[in-house]
């Protein structure tokens, strides 16, 4: 497979991701994405901002995560993000700390 094709499939297959966690699985919250895979919505936005960012393009963090909710945040915490216990808010702190704060 030649490296434009290949590079067509994975950006095929992130916009289906994309896609699948904005339109078809709204009900799976952010929090418990990170505390069983280690990343959720808002990495995946941070990631295509950091991108956009490494190639010149000025983008926010608000402008990363716009887009790839397809809403601004508030908007989707409005539409989708639910109330979450205390259990869950320990272990996203512990998934937080082990996956993102590694990578800053």
């Amino acid at each position: 497979m030649d490296d434009q094709t290949r590079i067509e499939l994975e950006a095929a297959a992130f916009r289906r991701l994309r896609k699948h966690l904005m339109e078809d699985r709204t009900d799976v919250q952010n929090i418990d994405m990170m505390n069983l895979a280690g990343f959720c919505r808002n990495c995946l936005s941070r990631w295509y901002q950091e991108a956009a960012n490494e190639r010149g393009i000025e983008m926010s963090k608000d402008e990363g995560r716009e887009i790839f909710y397809g809403m601004s945040m508030a908007d989707w915490k409005a539409n989708f993000q639910t109330d979450v216990g205390d259990d869950k808010k320990a272990a996203f702190e512990k998934s937080f700390a082990e996956n993102v704060k590694s990578e800053t």
